[in-house]
């Protein structure tokens, strides 16, 4: 059965070295068709998809991972969202056409910003300048200057599927350099084509066949995005009355669509004034004794 919307984990047994292969095409599909963009630019935010998704997968948490790469060129925002059961979404703005090149071309003076929003703790935020060749060569800096754990990714994205493949020291085991530098040196020697085609058993055979390498069990991943009405609700409170009522003065009603997937909510008079006296009632801002 082809492999498709999974990700898998694998370890190097003798080696102080683990990586993971992840492989989107329904979940890719569903990510971007709310999303426009050239071909190019389409392509950055399937790499940051496939990057997200492992990344969420190093850590354990409850919640949601953040990939966010902003700039003043002509990619303007780019968002990647991965939650710890595997549910991921995504967003790009740009202008109408990109041409490929460097991060600093594509989105001019810029950074990237991993966040981990966590239910059961503080998040957590780490910063690194948007720089070099490609997303991934970007995210290698973080880990090099944020987690000080030898790192690499290799990401590849085309209108059909989004692909990558991690490698990463275990921190608790860092191993011997020229061990990593061989591995890194094997796995450099992916194409696009291979990891766009092949299944994750074929791959990692193709590139480490003469390594031991034990391979877990495919964890599914699908697109799904985390809007509800209660979150709009809650921002909607948040603007105040003042300003949620003049812009009634102008429209019968507000209408909020979310940005990762187009979804439409409609708040009348009467649903505001609702929202805004339910929020009184919870949070009286007097309290009589």
């Amino acid at each position: 059965m082809k492999e498709q919307d999974v990700l898998r984990r694998f370890l190097f047994e003798d080696l102080g070295v683990r990586g993971e292969w992840v492989k989107l095409e329904a979940s890719w599909q569903a990510s971007k068709q709310h999303q426009r963009g050239s071909e190019n630019v389409l392509q950055q935010l399937g790499q940051a998809v496939a990057a997200v998704a492992m990344l969420s997968a190093t850590v354990k948490f409850k919640g949601s991972m953040i990939l966010q790469a902003q700039g003043d060129g002509d990619i303007k925002t780019l968002v990647a969202q991965a939650s710890h059961d595997r549910k991921i979404r995504g967003l790009v703005r740009s202008t109408v056409d990109v041409a490929p090149g460097s991060l600093e071309s594509m989105f001019g003076q810029g950074r990237l910003v991993l966040t981990i929003e966590s239910d059961n703790a503080e998040p957590y935020q780490g910063i690194v300048p948007l720089q070099g060749e490609n997303l991934a060569a970007a995210l290698q800096t973080y880990f090099a200057q944020s987690e000080q754990l030898r790192t690499r990714l290799w990401l590849f994205a085309n209108e059909t599927q989004a692909a990558g493949l991690l490698l990463q020291e275990l921190p608790a085991q860092k191993g011997d350099k020229a061990d990593w530098e061989r591995i890194e040196m094997l796995a450099d020697t992916i194409t696009e084509r291979e990891i766009l085609e092949l299944e994750c058993e074929q791959l990692l055979y193709r590139l480490f066949n003469e390594e031991k390498v034990r391979l877990f069990a495919p964890e599914p991943i699908e697109f799904k995005c985390a809007c509800s009405r209660q979150k709009i609700e809650t921002t909607l409170r948040a603007m105040g009355r003042d300003e949620l009522e003049d812009i009634l003065k102008t429209r019968d009603s507000i209408e909020v669509s979310c940005e990762f997937c187009s979804e439409r909510y409609h708040f009348d008079k009467v649903d505001v004034e609702t929202l805004l006296t339910q929020e009184v009632i919870v949070n009286p801002s007097e309290t009589r004794h």
